[in-house]
């Protein structure tokens, strides 16, 4: 009966208090102002996505482009000012019962403390949810529109921005109850807010202080919502960053109420924060934290395959950063942007929380040339402290060189930016930056990197002498990038691959070696290594055969063990902005349906360049199951005539035999041996994946030569390197709206619909002030 009439008297007060909220032109006021300010920006968003469908442009996630977008979203705007907005309303919560003296009546009342405050909380949930009904509306009428919708993602986000709103009202009560004077309060409000909202970059420097003000940061407890991640973590913070004002505002009018000596109030005020933030302190363990992704395509969470690598994963794991002061990249690992750092492995201790990350600082020549032309007449240790005074860091916490080469041995990483993995039992790998506008790597080179614990990293040994393409070489004809670049986001070393050369004639192909790559033969393979090859594919070895123009005759006699023929003239195709001969190839519709990789290159429009090729013929191939990946299109021809590939003049000649078609350029071919599916490519050029062509524009051709590395090879390995990050594709990629609505829907959310509050606030007050 007793917790009854608290609640009826709480609701009282809620109801009492909503009146005199919704009777005052603040209130409404705010919230025309907010929806004003919404329906701005979700008109213009919204028409723009409708404007670019009525010009028949494909859309594509559309919840996402209308709603939290890093360009077009119109939930961060939001966030970022929705601190202004709350002071205006929680000023006068206890404030006005200060200076009108009712506070008096209500201490001399039966009614509880607890009561008042959650009475008048519970009065600001209620102006929330009717701010939230504000963007509700858009959301609905998006619902209602855009095809498939991702309602799921927009309630996590509302979630998340009506849990800021309740924070932001119980720290404006808070405020209220320490004056009566209401412009105080407003703006002690605000500066509180202002506070929590851009504290999180406060003290990022000292470790203590770190973790502690990037609790405190209430702007970016948010941002996870509005993405459509849903963190148990930043819901308890919410949850008791609300407790802990509600309990402090409690308290504060007990004190009024009783005597208490400042020791008490303050041993209490005490118990009340420490509680909160230990609480807020365990709740943040990784151990502790639970998440929901509302996405449709579950981009806030690690791909299938890369949850499996993580799951394999035995025992704990620690991630130790080598940051050099005197290596280009040193900044993402200082002190100051640790949070930032560490968020980038998030995903990864979500599913695996023992993984703990560590920070060793040192200073080391790392051949930077930048500090060579900035401090030209400075030695590596003077230069290591003009950057700490720049970044206003200890140099003591730095290592010497000396000091940093007893630990551990990082000659071979040029003393980079690097991460080495470890496993318990002493068991490194090295994860890398790279040398690309990212640097960082994404979710594929981090399980690749962490693949290697739970699985034997596939060889892959390329032939050398012969001609063949050197993996060290980084000249512009090399592999090097291709094979075994330590800084090349694409190179399979970084994507999960193990790679060496091997010398034929010398070696014999063991079971070991996963793929046998030999490429560009200028000279024909002698009897006993092309025995060695054939006894290689006889067990069912998987190769890759790169040709070129030129070398056909060497390489035929590795073609003839799977029935394929490599043409003797050159490729050709009319191209007015290039060289007719580099050619830029397109994947075929069986190769797309086998390879998600080349799906979406096919999709985004691009080839793969391929200079100097020949055709195969692969049409005697019949052990094989045999398919083409890449053709020419129908107006290429094997050019017989012209020798001269830099001034000679490409026309197709029927009279020499030349034919305009559709040429293949490179093919698959699988067969079962046993148990075991062999794999074989094989391709018409050697160049399309070399180091010069890798870092060539060519004009006129759309073309994306590193994803051809990544299908090839995804399918060389049987499906397991490179990783597989992709999420399934978005599904509300259009409109259920012709272009005539835009006027309609600019008109009704800029105009109609505040004008409707407008009327609604004048008529609630106008009928009040009669009465």
């Amino acid at each position: 009966m007793r917790l009854n009439k608290n609640i009826r008297q709480t609701l009282r007060i809620a109801k009492i208090e909503l009146s005199s909220m919704f009777y005052s032109p603040v209130a409404w006021l705010i919230l025309v102002i907010f929806a004003l300010l919404i329906g701005y920006d979700y008109a213009n968003v919204f028409d723009g996505q409708l404007h670019s469908q009525s010009l028949g442009n494909n859309l594509w996630n559309v919840s996402s482009a209308i709603y939290n977008s890093w360009m077009t979203g119109i939930l961060k705007p939001i966030l970022r000012n929705l601190y202004l907005y709350i002071p205006l309303i929680t000023m006068g919560l206890m404030s006005r019962e200060y200076q009108s003296g009712s506070v008096k009546l209500l201490y001399s009342s039966p009614i509880k403390n607890s009561s008042i405050i959650l009475g008048k909380y519970l009065a600001m949930m209620c102006y929330g949810a009717a701010l939230m009904s504000i963007i509700g509306l858009n959301v609905l009428f998006s619902w209602l529109t855009v095809e498939n919708f991702q309602i799921s993602m927009l309630l996590v986000a509302m979630l998340g921005i009506y849990l800021l709103i309740l924070a932001y009202s119980a720290i404006g009560l808070f405020m209220s109850t320490l004056t009566a004077y209401q412009v105080v309060a407003a703006i002690g409000t605000l500066a509180v807010l202002a506070v929590l909202n851009f504290i999180g970059d406060v003290g990022q420097g000292i470790d203590f202080v770190r973790d502690i003000t990037f609790w405190l940061s209430i702007y970016g407890r948010s941002t996870s919502f509005i993405d459509g991640l849903l963190p148990s973590a930043d819901v308890m913070y919410f949850l008791i960053v609300i407790g802990l004002f509600l309990a402090l505002s409690i308290f504060k009018l007990n004190t009024e109420k009783k005597i208490m000596s400042m020791r008490t109030k303050v041993l209490k005020y005490s118990m009340i924060v420490v509680s909160a933030l230990l609480l807020g302190y365990l709740t943040s363990l990784p151990q502790m934290k639970l998440y929901y992704d509302g996405t449709y395509t579950k981009t806030n969470t690690l791909a299938p395959e890369s949850q499996k690598v993580i799951q394999n994963l035995k025992g704990p794991l620690t991630i130790t950063t080598y940051v050099n002061i005197l290596a280009p990249d040193y900044f993402s690992g200082l002190p100051f942007n640790r949070n930032y750092d560490l968020a980038r492995f998030e995903r990864y201790m979500r599913f695996k929380p023992e993984i703990k990350m560590k920070y060793v600082y040192y200073y080391h020549n790392a051949n930077n040339a930048e500090l060579d032309a900035r401090y030209p007449d400075l030695n590596d240790e003077e230069r290591a402290r003009a950057l700490c005074d720049i970044s206003h860091l200890n140099f003591k916490m730095f290592k010497s060189p000396e000091e940093i080469d007893k630990m551990i041995d990082l000659s071979g990483e040029g003393y980079q930016f690097v991460r080495i993995v470890e496993q318990e039992n002493g068991r490194k790998e090295v994860l890398r930056l790279f040398n690309d506008n990212e640097r960082h790597p994404r979710e594929g080179e981090i399980t690749a990197t962490l693949k290697r614990f739970v699985a034997k990293a596939p060889m892959v040994a390329f032939s050398t002498g012969y001609g063949s393409r050197s993996i060290n070489n980084y000249g512009g004809r090399g592999y090097y990038l291709f094979a075994r670049d330590l800084w090349f986001r694409h190179s399979l070393l970084n994507q999960g691959f193990d790679t060496r050369e091997i010398n034929l004639d010398e070696e014999k192909l063991t079971d070991d070696i996963s793929v046998l790559v030999i490429s560009d033969l200028k000279e024909a393979l002698s009897e006993k290594a092309l025995a060695n090859v054939k006894d290689f594919v006889d067990h069912g070895g998987n190769m890759v055969i790169l040709g070129e123009y030129e070398r056909s005759e060497n390489m035929n006699s590795l073609g003839a063990l799977f029935g394929v023929h490599f043409s003797d003239g050159v490729l050709a195709h009319p191209n007015k902005l290039g060289s007719p001969v580099v050619l830029c190839a397109s994947y075929t519709d069986e190769a797309v349906e086998k390879h998600s990789a080349f799906n979406r290159m096919q999709a985004w429009g691009y080839g793969v360049s391929v200079p100097t090729a020949v055709a195969l013929d692969y049409s005697q191939v019949k052990d094989f199951e045999v398919y083409p990946v890449l053709v020419t299109g129908d107006s290429a021809w094997i050019e017989h005539e012209t020798k001269d590939m830099v001034d000679g003049e490409f026309v197709c000649n029927p009279a020499a035999g030349e034919e305009e078609g559709n040429y293949a350029v490179l093919i698959n071919l699988s067969r079962k041996i046993g148990d075991k599916e062999q794999r074989i490519i094989i391709s018409g050029d050697s160049d399309f994946i070399t180091n010069e062509e890798f870092g060539l524009t060519r004009p006129g051709m759309e073309v994306n030569n590193f994803e051809v590395i990544t299908g090839s090879f995804r399918w060389l390995s049987y499906d397991a390197y490179p990783i597989y990050t992709d999420r399934i594709g978005a599904i509300d990629n259009g409109i259920n709206l012709s272009g005539d609505w835009r006027v309609w829907i600019k008109l009704f959310f800029m105009i109609l619909f505040p004008a409707f509050l407008v009327g609604t606030g004048v008529m609630i007050i106008y009928r009040r002030q009669r009465k």
